[in-house]
């Protein structure tokens, strides 16, 4: 069975890889773009209409304010995409928020960054998973009562995709990132060139268009300041490259700077060519349509492109998920490598890929999709809190770097994260403030308890190291004589296998039964005076029927006759059947019994198994 077990393992994660195949597992820049960037070119999706909504409790009239509000979007882009590609190349192993934090402001703040980051990364799963189902349950209606189930089973591919290792992932997800890319920028330049011939687009009367629960009396500075940061999600994702700088060829700085400028223009010109476009030909947000459908249905009518366009934005929200795929283990493995996570979470698994990263991760996504029933408006509240904030002091981090050191154009440099932590805090403060009620307290209140949870895992590891470290231990104490214990529940081979065993570590070596019938007790005490090869046979009265117990009272109670230092070895005869299965036919005694003891000083458990098989096929050729 374990055979068929690791036969299917290796049919869905393939062959495992040695340590040495570590560098052909680096991506090109072409696949870089595909693994690192979906998340944020994706966001061209909503990213516009997220603005629109803003503004349609206005009225229609200001819908236009969504061009400069771009306009101002895609200058903090720069901003923070310039910030970043220095970022890159001042930390070439790795330049996240985590690392510049640690690093500049100390570890306080690097905790609040990284417990930010992996919380933002979960839900980034969980918010493209979702949107992208409902791409398509809004296609296939009749699938709507599946969305759960759907939203499991994609966290689930995307999971089991990435466990297959980075290059193989990369050439998957690299296809429908780039149809998107491709659908959106025709889509532009279709749009553009019919403007500049036309003077003018076609435009569309929105069905079922939003109104605002609230009305409001014309625009305030607050109300554009919300509009604002609504749009700000356009920036979600723009850290990833710098989180995952190791996975790229070598350079990998080089390669990875170029990368995100690549990224940036991209998203920069989708961006603002959707918002350009929703301007002409009069899109709103509306409760039955996208506002980039609006747009296609528009200048394609509904043919071919206009599907295809669909397709790929439905593809790239559900894939959207491999950039926090790409980061949330890479950042999982740093934080435990300063021991502030479990160290699980820095070991590379057999296809060269944090694969306890990965599986966490969509764990904790799909938790979050059942949790939150797989509805894209109750998530997003939660969404972008995590992301500004970790941007506010990666932006700060690399300010104090600048002023530390000095290098040459430090001036220049220093400005530009300043202007970016002032943009990018000011951004978080709106959206805590505005999305406060409807969920953003709580992310606050997971990145507190994170960042405590971190300390005290960091605590734990000091303390152990401080325990077991060798300074000012002296000399090694002369080996004592171990007194041995081995319970039996009968005599069998298995019993007899163990008392041989126990009989070569000491000669001080005790038998003991728990009597639950002293009708069995009789007949296993004469047994022993036949096979136990004169070893004393301890039994224990229960006559409340409790084996652990009685066993754990007579350990005790050994142990308070001999010495202090004195360490009572318990030996446990276990037979192993020749199926797993068959183990569920059997008492697990031995397991209670080892349970019981684990965290009891003074004793050791030693496990001796008898297999079955073994003795069938001694008997065999015997």
């Amino acid at each position: 069975m374990r055979s068929n077990a690791f036969s299917i393992r290796r049919l869905l994660l393939g062959d495992p890889m040695a340590s040495s195949q570590l560098i052909h597992e680096k991506i090109s820049k072409a696949k870089a773009l595909a693994v690192f960037s979906s998340d944020a070119l994706s966001s061209v999706a909503y990213a516009s209409e997220e603005i629109l909504f803003v503004l349609a409790a206005a009225g229609t009239a200001y819908l236009r304010i969504s061009l400069p509000i771009s306009g101002a979007i895609a200058l903090l882009l720069l901003i923070v995409g310039f910030s970043y590609y220095q970022t890159i190349h001042a930390y070439p192993s790795s330049g996240g928020a985590y690392i510049v934090a640690k690093d500049n402001l100390g570890t306080p703040f690097a905790l609040v960054a990284g417990a930010s980051l992996l919380i933002d990364y979960t839900l980034t799963v969980a918010v493209s998973i979702s949107a992208g189902v409902s791409a398509i349950t809004s296609w296939l209606p009749e699938l709507v009562p599946l969305r759960l189930v759907l939203g499991v089973i994609a966290v689930a591919i995307v999971t089991l995709i990435n466990l297959r290792g980075v290059r193989e992932s990369a050439t998957i997800f690299a296809i429908p990132t780039y149809m998107f890319i491709s659908g959106i920028m025709l889509l532009i330049g279709y749009g553009l060139v019919q403007w500049l011939i036309h003077g003018s687009l076609p435009t569309i009367t929105v069905n079922e268009p939003v109104h605002a629960d609230i009305a409001v009396q014309g625009i305030t500075l607050f109300f554009l300041l919300r509009a604002f940061s609504a749009g700000c999600t356009a920036l979600t994702g723009i850290e990833a490259i710098s989180n995952g700088v190791p996975a790229f060829q070598p350079p990998a700085a080089d390669n990875a700077g170029k990368t995100l400028l690549a990224m940036v223009t991209l998203l920069g010109m989708m961006f603002l060519g959707i918002s350009f476009l929703a301007n002409q030909i009069g899109a709103a947000p509306s409760h039955t349509e996208t506002v980039l459908s609006q747009i296609g249905r528009a200048l394609f009518g509904s043919g071919p492109l206009y599907i295809g366009v669909q397709v790929a934005t439905a593809l790239i929200l559900l894939l959207a998920a491999n950039t926090a795929f790409a980061d949330f283990p890479r950042l999982s493995s740093f934080m435990a490598n300063d021991r502030f996570l479990p160290r699980q979470m820095g070991n590379l698994g057999d296809r060269l890929v944090y694969s306890n990263g990965i599986t966490l991760l969509g764990i904790l996504a799909s938790v979050l999709i059942i949790i939150f029933e797989g509805d894209t408006h109750r998530l997003l509240p939660l969404y972008a809190v995590g992301v500004f904030l970790s941007f506010t002091l990666s932006q700060t981090g690399m300010v104090r770097r600048w002023l530390r050191l000095r290098s040459k154009g430090w001036r220049r440099n220093a400005f530009i994260n300043i202007m970016g932590a002032i943009a990018t805090c000011t951004v978080f403060l709106i959206i805590l403030t505005t999305r406060f009620l409807a969920g953003a307290w709580i992310v606050l209140v997971l990145i507190a308890l994170f960042s405590f949870v971190f300390l005290r895992i960091h605590t734990h590891y000091g303390q152990i190291a401080k325990a077991l470290s060798l300074d000012a231990f002296g000399s090694a104490s002369r080996p004592r004589v171990p007194v041995v214990v081995i319970p039996i529940g009968g005599v069998h081979r298995g019993v007899l296998k163990a008392l041989e065993f126990a009989r070569s570590l000491s000669p001080d070596v005790t038998a003991v039964h728990v009597e639950t019938s002293e009708e069995e007790g009789d007949k296993l005490r004469h047994k022993w005076e036949q096979w136990g090869d004169g070893v004393r046979l301890i039994t224990l009265k229960s006559p409340y029927r409790s084996i652990v117990s009685p066993l754990i009272q007579y350990l005790n109670q050994v142990r308070e006759e001999r010495q202090r230092d004195d360490i009572i070895t318990v030996v446990l005869p276990q037979f192993v059947p020749a199926h797993w299965w068959e183990n569920l036919l059997h008492g697990q005694s031995a397991w209670l019994i080892r349970l019981g003891l684990l965290f009891r000083e003074g004793y050791i458990v030693i496990d001796v198994p008898y297999h079955i098989n073994e003795m069938a096929l001694r008997e065999k050729l015997g």
